[in-house]
């Protein structure tokens, strides 16, 4: 494996196990939590679930293909793997960078909520949580205090490395977090009246399968994954030519997959058993839950479990979103890791401060009818992430050729990809029409 001495030598991951905890941890996030449950309970309960399944194979494994695909191929950051085919197109790792710089900004303010309600559950999460909520996101100090203890535990991680600070903390956060999964499921779904959550999420109901459904799930889809963000790109940069790039993709799609489903088994027969509203979004996590955990027999123990398991899931994608910075900070650059490292999670603590402001002193102050948190928010999961999908997708099949890309995947032919030609032309000529339609639903003109 070779050092990461300097921006010219990127490191590697020690195997197929660490990319794919990595790359999962990337996928698994805050979304998985609160976000997929939710639309499963609004769209039809299982059978929201199975056009979720199919829109994973249809658009989730393709894409996680293809950006993958880029970055091995090019061996460097987003912007100089795609500058490597084609000069020209380098504008469309920088789309993915910036994405994930903004995406960094923003997320890390939900992290720090999190150390935030951690520490209040060692102590008890007791009385009025709205309260408690409301308090403490209007508290300027606390949560910028909380926002950069949290940035600094990124910024540690993504500093010692690929191998010794990514990889390792994947491998340990990740089975934790399927672990908390599990037991929490398992305790959830067996709490009186839990059997109502339980059919609320699974429970087929064909009547309200709508279109739009369908555009919610590929929409969830990409939200889940955050295709565009240049996470794969960078993450493959560092795999090497024998690992199978389309086993890996398959793996990560049903980790991130396996993670929203248990969420959903942890999450809502819970909410049910109490008589709360499962439909709340991400205040199902610091409200509704709080009051969930207060009211159930050992309740604290469940609290600290879920939200140190909310933690192990928002870090590894956060570190994700750090480490596509550094990549092109350390090698486009020049820089060493370390600096690069400060240097990007010291921009992405600056242009995040305004986002962590909004929720209490600047919860007033709009841009385009929007908090500096949810413009961000906006911007990257109704802007950004598609339109860098869409021009990866052109990319792909029109620049680089889809041939080349297949030849990269499959080694030159020494690994099999037995859907090789239908992936080139779904990518080529499907995928960015369905993306699209996701963007044009997302903006609200379609």
């Amino acid at each position: 494996m070779k050092k990461e001495k300097s921006g010219l030598s990127a490191g590697r991951w020690t195997g197929s196990a660490g990319f794919v905890m990595a790359s999962a941890g990337a996928a698994v996030g805050m979304g998985n939590l609160w976000r997929f449950p939710t639309m499963v309970g609004q769209n039809g309960g299982g059978a929201f679930v199975a056009v979720y399944l199919i829109c994973v194979c249809a658009i989730g494994i393709p894409m996680l293909i293809a950006e993958i695909a880029v970055g091995r191929h090019g061996k460097k950051n987003a912007f100089q793997s795609y500058r490597s085919v084609n000069k020209k197109w380098g504008g469309v790792g920088i789309l993915a960078i910036f994405t994930s710089l903004v995406g960094l900004s923003y997320y890390t303010v939900l992290g720090g909520w999190i150390l935030r309600y951690i520490l209040q559950s060692f102590q008890g999460l007791g009385g009025d949580s709205a309260e408690f909520f409301g308090t403490f996101t209007a508290s300027a100090p606390q949560q910028i205090l909380f926002y950069i203890v949290y940035m600094a535990i990124t910024l540690l991680i993504v500093m010692k490395g690929v191998a010794r600070g990514i990889e390792k903390a994947c491998k340990v956060m990740m089975p934790l977090l399927f672990v908390f999964l599990v037991f929490l499921a398992i305790r959830s779904c067996t709490l009186p009246g839990a059997s109502a959550g339980i059919e609320f999420f699974l429970k087929p109901d064909f009547s309200k399968l709508t279109p739009q459904a369908w555009i919610m799930a590929l929409g969830q889809v990409f939200f889940s994954l955050s295709i565009g963000a240049g996470a794969g790109t960078t993450y493959g940069s560092y795999l090497s030519k024998k690992e199978n790039i389309a086993k890996d993709a398959v793996i990560i799609a049903g980790f991130d997959t396996l993670a929203a489903l248990l969420a959903g088994l942890a999450i809502l027969p819970a909410v049910f058993s109490v008589g709360q509203n499962p439909e709340m979004g991400p205040s199902l996590i610091f409200v509704v839950l709080p009051q969930v955990f207060g009211s159930l027999p050992g309740g604290q123990i469940f609290a600290i479990l879920f939200f140190l398991l909310v933690l192990f899931a928002s870090v590894t994608t956060t570190i994700a979103f750090l480490e596509v910075v550094v990549a092109f900070a350390q090698q486009s650059l020049k820089m060493s890791r370390k600096k690069a490292s400060l240097v990007c999670a010291g921009l992405a603590t600056l242009l995040g401060i305004p986002s962590a402001l909004s929720f209490g002193v600047w919860e007033h102050v709009k841009v385009f009818g929007k908090t500096f948190f949810e413009l961000a928010d906006y911007c990257v999961s109704n802007l950004f992430l598609p339109v860098s999908a869409i021009l990866t997708c052109i990319f792909i099949g029109w620049v680089w050729k889809s041939k080349n890309a297949v030849h990269e995947i499959t080694n030159e032919g020494s690994i099999k990809m037995r859907l090789a030609k239908p992936w080139a032309y779904w990518v080529q000529f499907a995928l960015p029409i369905l993306i699209l339609l996701i963007l044009l639903t997302s903006i609200g003109l379609f």
